[in-house]
């Protein structure tokens, strides 16, 4: 099981208050101590998580909230029941400010639990489910750039906002005029910010605007969890509760008792190199009322600490605060952590009942980009509000996490997530005591969101409208999509602060879609889908829907969605089907779309496009009648390109099914020197962490689909080559039968393995917080004896030896990462050999050796008349993305070249590498670990007294295609444009005229604050001082306007032909209007 940890965020410090190292007042921004006063140090985040179990501890989950007594009486009742009468057991007691209220868990010390105690406890009917207590714990750590150090007074762009740099520059871009800055969604800018003065991301958003209107969040509550706040902190005013829900006795951010001055400044020093001061920079951003301001300052602002000063919180403290927010009516919470661990159950449950009770909440999308597939949880879920990250320049940050979500995987397809971004580099809020701080990170990005939908929900008139789907709703519909770049990267692009106010202020319960059309032609937003056209024959393509139910926290889809093809753009060419959600809780629901093309279409090329209707009812809440019901129907437009089917020499089959991944079971890295990074979770599919190979792939040619069924669900003839890679999924004795067939029937095979070793699977085990026991890896990187017993009729075989090394193979540099190699192969066949180093001696026994003659590359013709062709690799990892150091895409086209086309390549072929194949005499091959628990997450194995065995082989997956409802008219020409929610518009809800706040572009004096400080707290009408170098430049452009004005009546005039006018009076319209306002009249 994983750690659910903190996004720790990369630090710029800022010194607030212009102080310098040789003054006599510590800091406000509590800066890093520098060696030298005339440099500046740049901070490296180093980030390092662990989690350990508390010894004997067990959450109990219950099925209903109940009273301490009532929940004492169950528990003791189930375990009375177990019949162990020396069994000790306790309720550990929790005292925080939840203790008081009735609670749906209990946190219980049970020494020597044994297996059948625990399951007594869960046979009990008030009891959901038992897991172990979580300890977490989270570090962070900044250590100096090895790059050399800035002048403190050097501008503040050149220096480096995040851990991670990008792959283009940090540049500010200015504000330009007025409000120009907040919409421009341009990659590209001739203006520069010259001075040093750091930005308002308040500001930038123009939050300025709705506060000159008098929304400040008031009334509002928003809850921070975090490592808390000081309670004198004077950016803040409206702290409404702070609670502490850890085991220390403090409610401060970072709380330290010193006795002297000197240890003041070692302060300063701890918070530069831990994690003090995060939860004061999250409210800041929120609510902070002066020098970095936030978005709300008038909001209610609740304070959870639920991290130690050490970085360190428990399950139970999290479900507890959770269940105070819901007693307190909490309308917002921001939640910067967050994991891969989708099947955490009590964590993902209590987020759903959240939500199911209004909370909006909004959470990092991670910090684990620029990899694809690495969502984490909560922001994954279709309830949360997922926030990515964007630097000043609204390019993507490079940590900022990629989509899609791996819940669907291996049958369906992943949701489009992040939900939104917004900036997450070099962001300015709150320091811990006072002051200022500059932070990166997406967890930077998730206040920001926060505080806009704190202050959003102000705005609104009628708070019952404001809930999870509504507020959602409104942020992707008025987002503004960034150009060139991907949706699983900027999900519906950036937040647009002054558009989401106007569609909620115009908002009225309603249904709505995430995408909101599916348009298979549109590069790059609409990638992978826009990459590869359809085409008879081939796999349906799946885009995964998600429906937004802004009516009622549940729902349902009346009748069936309806699929109806507009006849003149070819809608006919297509066949769709279509599943969904029969219940849409919390908020929403799933529409997953399957398109194929139909058969009259085969030769076919061009575009075809329909739209798929649905309607969703919710309950009326407030319906004066019994069984009342909310509708509302939507559509969502479809285009596709078909092109005639390739030819089956073009056409590659990627072999999903049989790939694992954790959750939920322990499925190790394939390159065992990430010991950081030990879980395979990134869903290993073309989508995900194999982009660059697929993309690759596409750009030579060829057509890449995927198989989320059996090897036993898809028609041979139509293929060229079927690629497994770091399969880790056992085979059902028909998938072995039919792929034998198939490959003397021309189909070809290419493997790309892993390592599997049993003594080092023992080796890198861990201690598992759900069993309460060791945990050994189920497989190595990849199943070998599966795959051995795949590929043994051909006499073929992988070893368990584990190797690594740089080598060179056809002029190519190559880095062999954690594979096994070949143990035995056809005597006829090709087999490359190199010399490696024996990682599996270095990992056992710590020792060095190097191994001559590794065969690691098999190519094979096999002897049946029109049969296929086999290639086997021992390593994945140079067509991964995960942990890829050299690439091998040359080596993947070589083998290609081969099994489709049967053009050996000369470089492999006549290779001074080559060697005879191996007969496999030599050692053993390798078994199976004993007492391995693969059948739990297998979906091949079932348990078995005994050894598990296969389970019988499942139907292909049979899709009920729609009756088409065909409609002749015309289907829109841009299905893209700003998506605008039923009812809405936005020329109805006028904005104030007033100008976008600038921030003064001068540069400092000595000792002058970078910070805007604005005694006595944020009143509307006293944000915008405005600067008088900005008189000049409106000024400029108000003549050129009335200069042009002339000019084009003085060439009218002179352009009309002079001909005799009757005489008429002089028409004063003009006049008029401008008095009277009143139209003109003829």
């Amino acid at each position: 099981s994983i750690l659910r940890i903190c996004f720790l965020p990369v630090v710029g410090m800022e010194p607030a208050g212009g102080a310098t190292s040789g003054s006599e007042h510590v800091p406000n921004s509590d800066p890093l101590p520098s060696s030298s006063g005339s440099n500046c140090s740049q901070l490296t985040l180093k980030l390092e998580f662990s989690s350990k179990v508390v010894e004997h501890e067990y959450i109990v989950a219950f099925t209903g909230y109940f009273s301490a007594k009532a929940r004492s009486l169950y528990i003791s009742s189930a375990l009375r029941n177990a019949g162990d009468q020396a069994l000790e057991w306790h309720i550990v007691p929790r005292e925080n400010p939840a203790s008081d209220f009735p609670s749906d868990f209990e946190l219980v010390h049970i020494r020597q639990a044994s297996p059948s105690s625990l399951l007594t406890l869960e046979d009990h009917p008030y009891i959901k489910r038992v897991t172990p207590q979580r300890k977490v714990f989270r570090s962070l750590k900044y250590i100096p750039s090895p790059e050399p150090a800035a002048p403190c007074n050097a501008t503040r762009g050149t220096q480096k906002w995040q851990s991670w740099q990008s792959s283009r520059p940090f540049r500010r871009t200015s504000l330009s005029l007025g409000s120009g800055f907040w919409h421009a969604t341009g990659r590209h800018s001739s203006r520069r910010l010259l001075r040093a003065i750091p930005r308002q991301v308040a500001q930038i958003l123009q939050a300025d605007v709705l506060w000159q209107m008098g929304h400040t969040g008031s009334g509002v509550k928003v809850a921070v969890f975090d490592t808390g706040l000081s309670e004198k902190h004077p950016h803040f005013k409206n702290v409404k509760e702070r609670t502490n829900w850890t085991n220390e006795k403090t409610l401060d951010d970072g709380e330290i008792h010193w006795e002297n001055r000197k240890k003041e400044i070692m302060i300063n020093f701890l918070f530069c190199f831990s994690g003090l001061g995060h939860g004061t920079f999250v409210a800041g951003v929120i609510a902070s009322m002066r020098e970095c301001q936030g978005f709300a300052p008038d909001s209610e602002l609740h304070i959870f600490r639920v991290f130690t000063n050490n970085q360190v919180s428990y399950t139970s403290w999290f479900l507890d605060a959770f269940n105070y927010a819901i007693l307190k009516k909490i309308d917002v919470l921001n939640l910067s952590i967050g994991g891969p661990d989708f099947m955490d159950h009590p964590f993902v449950d209590k987020v759903w009942e959240l939500t199911a009770n209004k909370v909006i909440m909004v959470s990092a999308i991670g910090n684990d980009g620029p990899l694809y597939g690495t969502l984490n949880n909560p922001a994954d879920q279709m309830d949360v509000i997922g926030v990515g990250g964007i630097d000043f320049e609204d390019n993507i940050a490079r940590f900022s996490s990629r989509g899609m979500t791996t819940w669907e995987l291996p049958g369906g397809y992943g949701r489009v997530k992040p939900d939104i971004v917004t900036y997450g580099s070099g962001v300015r809020g709150s320091g811990m005591k006072e002051g200022c701080r500059s932070l990166s990170g997406t967890s930077v990005a998730s206040p920001v969101v926060a505080g806009a939908v704190t202050l959003l929900a102000s705005t609104v008139l009628n708070r019952e409208l404001v809930n999870p789907a509504s507020m959602k709703q409104a942020l992707i519909a008025s987002a503004r999509r960034l150009p060139g770049v991907n949706m699983f990267e900027q999900g519906h692009g950036k937040l647009d602060l002054i558009r989401a106010y106007q569609i909620l202020n115009s908002y009225r319960p309603q249904a709505s879609l995430s995408p909101s059309y599916i348009d298979l032609t549109e590069c790059p937003y609409m990638w992978p889908y826009c990459s590869q056209p359809i085409y008879y024959g081939g796999m349906p393509t799946i885009v995964n829907v998600t429906i937004l139910n802004g009516m009622g926290v549940t729902g349902r889809i009346v009748d069936k969605p309806i699929w109806q093809p507009y006849l003149p753009q070819n809608g006919d060419h297509i066949d769709v089907a279509v599943s969904y959600s029969p219940v849409l809780w919390p908020w929403a629901g799933y529409l997953a779309v399957s398109i194929s093309v139909a058969k009259k279409a085969a030769s076919w090329e061009g575009i075809a496009q329909g739209h798929v209707m649905v309607t969703v009812a919710s309950p009326a809440e407030n319906d004066s009648e019994v069984g009342g019901e909310l509708t509302s129907t939507v559509k969502l437009p479809i285009k596709v390109k078909i092109v005639p089917t390739p030819p089956r020499s073009k056409r590659v089959l990627w072999d999903q099914y049989h790939n694992l991944r954790y959750p939920p079971g322990y499925f190790p890295r394939d390159n065992l020197r990430m010991k950081n990074d030990p879980l395979d979770w990134n869903g290993d599919h073309i989508h995900t962490n194999f982009r660059d190979m697929y993309q690759h792939l596409r750009s030579m040619g060829y057509f890449v689909e995927v198989l989320g069924a059996p090897i036993t669900c898809f028609d041979a003839s139509q293929y060229g080559t079927l690629l497994m890679v770091d399969s880790e999924e056992e085979y059902f004795p028909e998938e072995i039968t039919k792929l034998r067939r198939d490959i003397d029937n021309g189909l070809s095979l290419i493997i790309f393995s892993d390592w599997y070793n049993t003594s080092v699977m023992r080796k890198v085990k861990f201690y598992d917080e759900n069993t309460r026991q060791w945990w050994m890896p189920d497989t190595g990187g990849a199943n070998v004896p599966a795959l051995n017993d795949l590929i043994s009729v051909w006499g073929m075989a992988f070893s368990d030896g584990l190797y690594e090394g740089d080598f060179t193979l056809a002029d190519h540099d190559m880095y062999y990462a954690s594979g096994c190699s070949i143990a035995r192969f056809p005597e006829d066949g090709i087999v490359i050999a190199k010399n490696l180093k024996d990682q599996g001696l270095e990992v056992l026994k710590q020792e060095t050796a190097v191994v001559e003659g590794v065969p690691i590359l098999g190519l094979y013709q096999t002897p049946s008349d029109g049969g296929g062709r086999i290639a086997l690799y021992g390593d994945s990892n140079c067509i991964d993305d995960s942990h890829r150091q050299k690439d091998c895409f040359w080596l993947l086209d070589a083998l290609l070249q081969y099994t489709s086309y049967s053009m050996t390549p000369p470089s492999l072929s006549h290779s001074h590498s080559r060697v005879a194949p191996p007969t496999g005499t030599e050692r053993p091959l390798p078994q199976r670990l004993e007492g391995n628990h693969l059948y739990r997450y297998s979906k091949v194995l079932e348990a078995h007294l005994g050894d598990p065995k296969p389970r019988p082989l499942p139907a292909c997956p049979h899709l009920s295609w729609a009756k088409p409802q065909p409609v002749n008219e015309t289907a829109p020409s841009n299905l893209w444009k700003h998506q605008k929610l039923l009812s809405v518009d936005l020329d109805k809800v006028a904005l104030p005229n007033v100008r976008a706040y600038r921030p003064q572009v001068r540069p400092l004096s000595p000792g002058e604050s970078g910070a805007w400080d604005i005694p006595g707290g944020i009143m509307p009408g006293h944000y915008n001082q405005e600067v008088g170098q900005t008189i000049p430049v409106f000024a400029f452009l108000g003549a050129m306007v009335v200069l042009s004005f002339f000019v084009v009546q003085l060439t009218k005039a002179k352009s009309k032909p002079k001909r005799r006018k009757p005489r008429i009076k002089r028409p004063t319209y003009l006049q008029q209007q401008q008095t009277t306002g009143k139209n003109p009249t003829v």
